[in-house]
């Protein structure tokens, strides 16, 4: 890649680092906030690697000033983190906790006194044990409570926040914890799984709602995890698993989102009524300002006809670079995918809000952490942004994923994916090779960008 590849983004592009709360907060029992089903499911012996737990993390919720002045060191003007509905309503629905919710406000005022404009998520997957309780997910009233709790953290902070996601990746919530049960709440029960997902989307939209409600300025969007998939042969068993694989990482997400309700396909795969009532899909497909796109790998499947939904098996292609999860790495999917958005979807606005990779780092003996491997990645997906806007994708801005070496998730402490090494022990934080190219890149742009107004 050369260097001047930031031409190609528009002056007011925005360069991020993003969070979330249960992976870097810890403070689990602080201030008044509650257990989250990844509280109960981290502390479920076997579920993660070693045993870890997100107890204590980076320990971010006492640190955070110093976890600030390291986005001021990395030059990002804007900071996509989540708001832990466990700390703002303890309970899922009921009283607001006002010490969890103070603590939203001041990280708030201070990005904003940093020049870093704040992008709150409500939700990244760290429901209130106490809905999971009394359903979770499956359960219509779940989705009633997200738009309060939407509601209450919007009233308080909308006077400064204007950037608001609802959901992040609702595929991992619903499928992954529900169908594959290797993530919170561990289920796997597909009736679960698919009403999970439509009350999932229900949620989002009652939340839109309630944003818009409060702050009238408000932008809007949603997060998915999305990806370009391909058949590993041209058998057309392997190409129509293809379509399902689409269809259950793709199309179910992003179709009743735009208007076009549940794929029909898909429904029928998963053989699962769906829990609609009627004006439903309306809310559901409430317009939104953007759309951000969690990307990582592409999914080449093969034809698996007795695997679970959507019967299709990943497939390892010979002679390609992965990460430490095991993914491929394909800049190119990034690129597809973004096209897909854009010309399947209509998207007027875009963002990348996670991308990222992870790999095995180590502080070496003169203190650096050098990583030549997710600079290469970074350096790599940048590009292939930046070959997507030259071709007309509305893409506003880059994410990575993630500001600091965290708890990710059923992975434990093992797999870091931060521009910033965390030693777990101590919890120093040391700027990694990869963090300090990003943060020239970011100065490159806008040396550009002032030298073109």
């Amino acid at each position: 890649m050369t260097e001047h590849f930031p031409l190609s983004f528009p002056a007011d592009f925005r360069w991020g680092v993003a969070t979330a709360a249960y992976q870097i907060e810890g403070a689990v029992d602080e201030d008044g906030r509650a257990p989250s089903i990844w509280d109960t499911f981290s502390h479920t012996p076997g579920k993660i690697e070693n045993g870890d737990t997100g107890d204590t993390a980076c320990d971010h919720y006492h640190r955070w000033p110093e976890d600030l002045a390291l986005m001021g060191q990395l030059g990002v003007d804007a900071y996509r983190f989540s708001i832990a509905w466990p700390r703002v309503v303890p309970g899922g629905d009921g009283p607001v906790n006002e010490r969890g919710l103070a603590f939203y406000d001041r990280l708030t005022d201070a990005l904003l006194e940093a020049g870093i404009t704040p992008f709150p998520t409500l939700y990244h997957w760290d429901l209130p044990q106490a809905l999971q309780d009394r359903g979770g997910w499956p359960a219509r009233d779940t989705a009633e409570a997200f738009g309060a709790y939407a509601a209450a953290v919007a009233d308080r902070l909308g006077d400064r926040i204007t950037h608001w996601a609802t959901l992040n990746e609702p595929l991992c919530s619903a499928w992954i914890g529900h169908l594959d049960g290797v993530m919170a709440p561990g289920l796997t029960d597909i009736t679960a799984a698919v009403r999970a997902s439509v009350h999932l989307h229900l949620g989002h939209g009652l939340a839109v709602q309630a944003i818009r409600a409060a702050v009238p300025n408000a932008e809007v969007g949603i997060v998915n995890n999305l990806t370009h998939c391909e058949p590993a042969t041209a058998r057309d068993a392997d190409v129509a698993a293809a379509v399902r694989a689409d269809g259950h990482t793709n199309r179910w997400w992003m179709d009743a989102l735009h208007g076009r309700g549940y794929p029909q396909d898909m429904v029928e795969l998963y053989g699962v009524e769906l829990p609609l009532r009627d004006g439903d899909l309306e809310t559901i497909a409430a317009p939104l300002d953007w759309l951000g796109l969690n990307y990582y790998f592409r999914n080449v499947v093969a034809d698996d006809p007795t695997g679970p939904p959507p019967r299709a098996r990943g497939v390892r292609l010979p002679g390609v670079r992965r990460t430490a999860m095991d993914w491929e790495v394909h800049a190119e999917g990034l690129t597809k995918t973004l096209h897909r958005i854009t010309d399947d979807y209509g998207a007027r606005r875009l963002f990348v809000t996670e991308n990222g990779s992870a790999y095995p780092d180590a502080v070496g003996p003169d203190g650096q952490v050098d990583d030549p491997d997710r600079t290469r990645y970074l350096e790599e997906h940048l590009a292939a942004c930046a070959r997507a806007v030259r071709e007309g994708v509305p893409l506003e801005g880059y994410f990575a994923w993630s500001l600091l070496d965290n708890f990710e998730w059923a992975y434990g402490y093992d797999k870091r994916f931060g521009l910033v090494h965390v030693d777990y022990a101590t919890q120093r934080r040391t700027v990694k090779g990869s963090g300090h190219r990003y943060a020239d890149i970011v100065r490159a742009h806008r040396r550009r960008a002032r030298g073109a107004a």
